[in-house]
């Protein structure tokens, strides 16, 4: 569940367990992998895991268990500075991802794993159509769940200096699962950024979050469908702060007079009050008439799909946090619950080439926004600039990047707020 980079899977069936691979063979560290541990070898960082994970509670056992998956693979560190961030129309990418086949699928394993959803429903407060979303997208099900070794990953990112610290800790956790029993070491293939499972836990979620469900013993969430279930609801629960009984995403229909500027995740408003600025279903019913806080969400701005996202569409933001795969794992969970399919854009929505978009970042900056990275792709600091941006010109400010927009910026007749003001 690492951000900006998920796997597209292809199929929707269930597979058997990865073949067991020999123990991986070492490749040599770039030069500039030590920089952050005082120049210290790879031998020499991973000792100094291992007398981490002792201090932890991991067995000496365990850890000799695990020696010999624990050798750095330059590849899985160029994976990771290589991996490209999630640009796609969302429209193009709910459409393959939510496609109607893995809504089918979702609907199906809730069948046939009916009782321990109704139990971790009643439990955890989870709907089953969340939980077989982010099934459905992570692995297809079981499909599609990674062939890499996972300690070799996880000791190999921890080695390089980029996410250091985090990845000792997955490394540390991952030790963890072995010590308790969960799985061995030549179990543990994944993803290459070391996530494991039918709904790529991270080492440490596995760990504080993973249950028996099926009562072997064992937290196996390559395996168990059981425990695929119940051990997602309870990260989601307990880990996504999901809040029991309450929606998390619908499709709305806005009209053409809406205050753009309030169209954005940050913004929260009762829904009688959305209903009074003109917002219905897409049907044209009514919004309820109550004070349930929503927000109003356009991917692709005020010519897109429009969607109310709830407080529970934090869970889907904080499990991944690019806006088109949490947009697409919310909506994907309402068909699963009987949602019909949104609503078509009258009419294709204009986007701006990737050198266009990456200009407009560009002079974003130079207006004195932190927009990250300049990459061409909508994250939300970009989104947020562009929303600034739109007020200061005076256009419909729903974050979404125009060709209007773009001359204006050229024309730098406006400036932004000082750097570091706007995130």
């Amino acid at each position: 569940m690492i951000a900006v980079s998920f796997a597209l899977p292809a199929f929707a069936q269930f597979a058997p367990p990865p073949a067991k691979p020999a123990a991986p063979k070492a490749t040599a560290p770039s030069p500039r992998a030590a920089s952050c541990h005082n120049g210290a070898s790879f031998d020499r960082f991973l000792a100094e895991v291992k007398q981490q994970a002792v201090a932890a509670g991991v067995s000496q056992r365990t850890i000799a268990e695990a020696s010999p998956y624990l050798v750095y693979d330059q590849g899985i560190v160029n994976r990771d500075r290589g991996q490209r961030v999630f640009g796609q129309l969302f429209t193009e990418f709910a459409g393959r991802m939510a496609a109607p086949y893995r809504m089918q699928n979702g609907q199906q394993h809730i069948k046939q794993y009916a009782a321990a959803f109704a139990r971790a429903e009643k439990e955890y407060g989870v709907p089953p159509a969340v939980i077989a979303a982010f099934w459905g997208l992570e692995s297809d099900f079981g499909a599609n769940m990674g062939n890499l070794p996972t300690l070799r990953s996880l000791v190999s990112l921890a080695y390089d200096c980029r996410r250091s610290e985090m990845f000792v800790g997955e490394t540390i956790a991952a030790l963890k699962i072995i010590d308790r029993g969960d799985l061995h070491p030549d179990e543990m293939i994944g993803s290459w950024a070391g996530e494991l499972g039918q709904t790529q836990f991270l080492p440490v979620h596995y760990v504080n979050y993973a249950v028996d469900y099926d009562g072997d013993g064992r937290r196996d969430l390559l395996r168990s469908g059981a425990d695929v279930i119940g051990s997602t609801a309870n990260y989601i629960a307990n880990g996504l702060k999901w809040r029991r009984g309450e929606p998390w995403l619908e499709e709305i229909k806005v009209p053409p007079n809406l205050p753009w500027e309030k169209t954005d995740l940050t913004v929260r408003e009762p829904r009688s009050t959305w209903a009074q600025l003109g917002v219905t279903y897409p049907d044209g019913r009514p919004l309820p008439n109550d004070n349930l806080p929503a927000s109003l969400l356009l991917p692709m701005g005020r010519f897109g799909p429009a969607f109310m996202a709830y407080a529970n569409f934090a869970a889907y933001t904080e499990w991944n946090n690019s806006l088109i795969y949490s947009t697409t794992a919310g909506y994907l969970a309402s068909r699963i619950a009987g949602a019909a399919p949104m609503r078509k854009p009258a009419q294709p929505v204009p986007q701006l080439p990737l050198n266009e978009l990456m200009e407009l970042q560009q002079l974003l900056v130079r207006a004195g926004f932190n927009v990250g990275k300049i990459d061409g792709v909508l994250g939300q600091q970009s989104r947020t600039a562009v929303k600034a941006m739109q007020i200061k010109f005076g256009l419909p400010a729903d974050s979404w990047p125009t060709a209007e927009l773009l001359t204006r910026m050229r024309g730098g007749t406006a400036q932004a707020q000082p750097a570091g003001v706007v995130r």
